[in-house]
């Protein structure tokens, strides 16, 4: 930094990592402290990452074993911000001294050369100690991160991390930590392919019923049933896929309809005319809330939380549609909790779509909905304070 020759050469990757920092103007001097994410946010992040599923894996292979060694386990989302930490309690004190927190941005552009951001910047496994992070207040810290990889379509989900004084540290930590990222994938790979059992098991029957060439996949375009043409393992789908007819490269003119865990995809060898869709939100009995839906390919029963109860309820009253602000209105009374109305919309798009529409939110054009009152007005979700729920009260 000062002109100097360096008294020893960096390893590689710090070498590299440094490079990167210098051109992006970090300064050495500067704090590691950055705006953390809101919590709402926060548990979107969490809801939306499927290394929330593994989070008890992660947490027996890592979290005690930093516990025990003075250290503290971080996992980040693609970003590099703080989704979840563990371990010791003396040590997360510490770390909230360098904002090491949940919602933290620790990518390389925020924090200079750090594990976390740097196994992102790499994509590999790296080990960051002492004087090798690039911001002086680091020099204390030692750590070890791996990215883990989604083994559904490749993709980055995130970063598992060891973060502690630098007196901790330890060789064999870095292989400890890229071993557990290894186990946490593989165990994302057997829930994959229960999945696809059970997907497959959906669609059997539904394809048995239908003529031409038809296939299921999962949300990730792996088949797991195919009619009427040679098995493919894979169908690449867009990044938006919606129901209705769509243009696949690989097969041309489809019509696509959702399956419980996956889509069904038609290939429109001839007319393809969709029936209207019907939807009937049972709101009787409020220990047993659900949503039926009769569409193309079978009627099928969805249990619904209290929450997506209200959600649903809120677009079946206003069915010229909302906008995340009214919505959060209607749910909240407060119009600026879009970030949990956004959040919520997007679990339930997740077994609606071909009934949902957005921009606004809305039960889409030729759906025909019900709604099923309890007998006594106010046994309308009566733990609901939602102003939306609050005036339907009154008006069954």
């Amino acid at each position: 930094m000062a002109g100097d020759r360096m008294p020893a050469t960096p390893r590689a990757e710090i070498g590299a990592s440094w490079d990167r920092v210098l051109r992006s103007g970090i300064d050495p001097e500067q704090t590691t402290q950055s705006r953390l994410l809101e919590a709402d946010e926060i548990e979107h992040r969490r809801r939306s990452s499927a290394l929330g599923e593994v989070m008890p894996l992660l947490s027996d292979g890592l979290a005690s074993i930093a516990d025990a060694s003075q250290q503290i386990m971080v996992v980040t989302d693609v970003e590099g911000r703080v989704l979840w930490r563990q371990g010791n309690t003396g040590v997360l004190r510490r770390a909230d001294g360098i904002c090491l927190a949940e919602g933290a941005a620790w990518s390389e552009e925020s924090t200079g050369t750090n594990a976390i951001g740097t196994a992102l910047a790499s994509r590999a496994p790296v080990r960051v100690h002492s004087a090798e992070h690039f911001v002086r207040s680091l020099h204390g810290w030692t750590c070890a991160a791996a990215p883990v990889r989604d083994p559904r379509d490749g993709r980055l989900m995130g970063i598992v991390d060891i973060s502690g004084p630098a007196s901790t540290f330890h060789p064999a930590t870095l292989a400890l930590v890229g071993s557990v990222a290894r186990l946490a994938e593989s165990e994302i790979r057997v829930r994959h392919l229960e999945a696809i059992d059970r997907l497959r098991s959906v669609a059997a029957p539904v394809l048995c019923r239908l003529g031409g060439r038809a296939l299921a996949v999962d949300a990730h375009g792996w088949t797991a049933a195919v009619t009427g043409m040679p098995p493919v393992d894979r169908l690449p789908l867009p990044k938006s896929l919606e129901p209705g007819r769509v243009w696949l490269p690989s097969l041309g003119m489809c019509r696509v309809e959702p399956l419980a865990g996956g889509w069904l995809v038609q290939v429109a060898d001839g007319a393809m005319d969709s029936p209207p869709r019907r939807v009937v939100l049972d709101l009787s009995r409020p220990r047993t809330l659900a949503v039926n839906v009769v569409s193309p390919v079978g009627t099928w029963t969805q249990r619904l939380s209290p929450r997506h109860a209200e959600l649903l309820y809120a677009l079946a009253v206003r069915r010229e549609g909302r906008t995340a602000s009214e919505l959060a209105q209607d749910l909240f009374g407060d119009a600026t909790r879009t970030v949990t109305v956004r959040a919520e919309i997007s679990r339930l798009r997740r077994h609606l779509a071909e009934v949902l529409a957005h921009r606004p939110y809305r039960f889409g054009e030729g759906v025909e909905v019900e709604v099923i009152h309890p007998e006594d007005p106010a046994d309308l979700l009566p733990r609901s304070k939602a102003p939306v729920v609050v005036a339907g009260r009154g008006n069954p």
